[in-house]
């Protein structure tokens, strides 16, 4: 159906162009035939009997006759040469013929017909050549379309016959375990025989998963510029057309073209997009996308070796990849490339600040301790956001104070205008602080990093807190303390304000605790219920019944350890609000500094086991 739509508007576009050439050749043929009818039926001041009287006269000096129009022009004794009469002639002339030697006039016979005959002839020529040079140019589209057809099934992977990617190991941090699983990938490429003298086979393939932005490709470029081999890079969605046989055609050219250059890395980018399960396609999977894998499978291992052929591919999502895929004999190795801990990302920072102007106050550590979570692509964008900003304020070298806004900016999103003096901004104050003091009087929380009341994304106010190690497991007071701090900016409001004023700015907060606390409940066992797991939907409505009375009996007593913190500690709350509303931040260091001096005596509350 698409070869016959295509050759329909070929022809559809022929036709046109014949159309037009026809019309032009009508036209001229029109324009120039009609012209002697046009002079014809012009009306002329002088007549044929006035020239036979200035012929008789005397008064004729010369007379040039166009046969082919059947006219003359007559030029008068003492009349502009340049503006000669016109008469229409007879078709039969001879009283004019033979006056006009009787008399002896000079007179010429020329003919225009040989001129209008000559520029039609151009404007035929012209059109014979477009239309020669349309009928060549559609060849050469067909020519065209038919190469492209024969080149559909061939490889689109990019090569590099020495893969100088300009990436080695050294410019990959934070993953150390996988760069040390695929460092033996680079003796493999380089020195084969220390393995095979022993019997070991070389692997056929890696496969690197993880998160978006964790540097699967980055490491694929880094063991390219170890190894030094030739480099075949392409993306699992080359792979798969809507044509039938395509994607496996290319799955044995690639390969092909990989054999002639072994010792090599072929790169296979996001393979989930042709890996994934077979059997759930259309028509019971056989589907061009699992056709393309079959192929795949048959050249990591089929009855052909691959000697020296060495796969990397990397995926987001290895639980949806085909199991024959992940079998030894095809991706033997595994890698999971994960989130950097805290001495990954200041490795990470230290790779990216190498090229970038940083005062010495900057503290990587620190940065990294605020960038929990952050992925390697993460930590490179927070430090060129903060290059950028630098170079908006017309600084020679990046702070903290762009970094800290480079990390709000990406976290909680760009930075709106202040609230101005009045109710909403009071009342944010006093949440954040809220925050702020019930974590501060908690042991088990992390310590305040910074509390602010400038707006960002749909936040009116933000709390921000430093880990002081990694997070890994949370013990159950560590997690209570957590629900407390959290319902903080609620009691605070609800203490100084009353239960009426209580406003919808902690709506965040509580679905975040909320589905902390069911968490514990239903997944942890951290409640009366007991020690076991209960999946959604697999429990009775007395159980979940249960469950709600647990949740919010965790619920209610850390609010109720919140607001008495928030009570205890009246006048500490409202001397923080009166400095955060007057310089609407506060840093960490400032806010432990005003409570240290504000009230030296103040002891913690105990901890909250309920």
């Amino acid at each position: 159906m698409n070869t016959y739509q295509g050759r329909r508007k070929q022809k559809s576009k022929s036709d046109k162009l014949v159309n037009l050439i026809a019309g032009s050749l009508l036209l001229a043929q029109t324009f120039f035939g009609g012209s002697s009818v046009l002079a014809q039926n012009k009306g002329n001041d002088y007549s044929y009997s006035d020239l036979l009287q200035g012929i008789e006269t005397g008064n004729v000096e010369r007379i040039m006759i166009d046969p082919s129009t059947n006219t003359a022009k007559v030029y008068l004794q003492g009349g502009d040469e340049k503006k000669p009469e016109k008469v229409t002639l007879f078709y039969q002339n001879t009283e004019l013929i033979r006056k006009i030697r009787e008399k002896g006039v000079d007179f010429v016979v020329d003919s225009s017909a040989k001129n209008t005959t000559a520029i039609i002839n151009g404007i035929q020529l012209g059109i014979l050549l477009m239309l020669i040079l349309g009928l060549f140019l559609l060849i050469k589209r067909s020519a065209s379309g038919a190469a492209g057809a024969m080149n559909f099934g061939k490889s689109r992977a990019k090569f590099q016959m020495e893969a100088s990617t300009g990436i080695g190991f050294n410019d990959v941090a934070g993953i150390e375990e996988a760069k040390e699983e695929l460092q033996e990938v680079v003796v493999f490429l380089k020195n084969p025989e220390k393995f095979t003298a022993i019997g070991a086979r070389i692997p056929r393939g890696v496969l690197l998963y993880g998160p978006p932005g964790t540097g699967k490709t980055l490491l694929a470029k880094a063991i390219a510029g170890e190894a030094q081999v030739p480099f075949f890079s392409i993306s699992g969605s080359e792979f798969v057309e809507m044509f039938v046989g395509v994607g496996a055609s290319r799955v044995r050219d690639l390969f092909r073209k990989a054999k002639e250059s072994a010792p090599c890395i072929v790169f296979i980018d996001e393979i989930d997009a042709v890996g994934r399960q077979r059997g759930a396609g259309i028509g019971g999977g056989n589907d061009e996308r699992e056709q393309t894998l079959n192929q795949l499978l048959t050249e990591m291992d089929g009855f052909e070796g691959n000697t020296g052929i060495i796969v990397i591919a990397a995926t987001n999502r290895p639980d949806v990849l085909d199991s024959a895929l992940l079998r030894p004999g095809r991706f033997d190795r595994q890698v999971i490339v994960d989130y950097p801990d805290l001495e990954g990302r200041l490795g990470i920072l230290e790779v990216h600040a190498a090229n970038k102007k940083i005062a010495p106050e900057v503290s990587l550590r620190v940065i990294a301790q605020r960038t929990i979570g952050f992925t390697g692509a993460d930590l490179a964008n927070l430090l060129n956001e903060a290059a950028i900003l630098t170079a908006r304020y017309r600084k020679e070298a990046i702070t903290m104070i762009e970094v800290n806004n480079a990390i709000d900016r990406i976290i909680a999103g760009l930075e709106g205008r202040a609230v101005i003096d009045g109710k909403q901004k009071t009342m944010t104050a006093y949440h954040e602080i809220g925050h702020a003091i019930v974590a501060h009087f908690l042991p088990e929380n992390d310590p305040v990093e910074k509390v602010t009341v400038m707006p960002r994304g749909k936040s009116l106010g933000s709390t921000w807190f430093l880990p002081d190690e990694e997070q890994g497991l949370e013990t159950r007071s560590k997690l209570l303390a957590d629900v407390s701090t959290t319902l903080g900016g609620r009691a605070a409001e609800e203490v100084v304000f009353g239960y009426d004023e209580i406003d919808s700015g902690a709506e965040n907060d509580i679905e975040q605790l909320t589905f902390r606390v069911r968490q514990m409940v239903k997944e942890w066992g951290m409640s009366d219920l007991g020690q076991f797991n209960i999946e959604d939907g697999e429990y009775s409505q007395d159980l979940a019944s249960k469950i709600d009375v647990e949740v919010s009996k965790i619920i209610f007593a850390c609010y109720d350890k919140a607001k008495q913190i928030i009570q205890d500690n009246r006048p500490l709350v409202d001397h923080l609000v009166d400095i955060l509303l007057e310089k609407e931040t506060i840093d960490g260091d400032q806010f432990r500094k005003i409570v240290e001096q504000y009230s030296p005596k103040l002891t913690k509350s105990p901890v909250l086991t309920k």
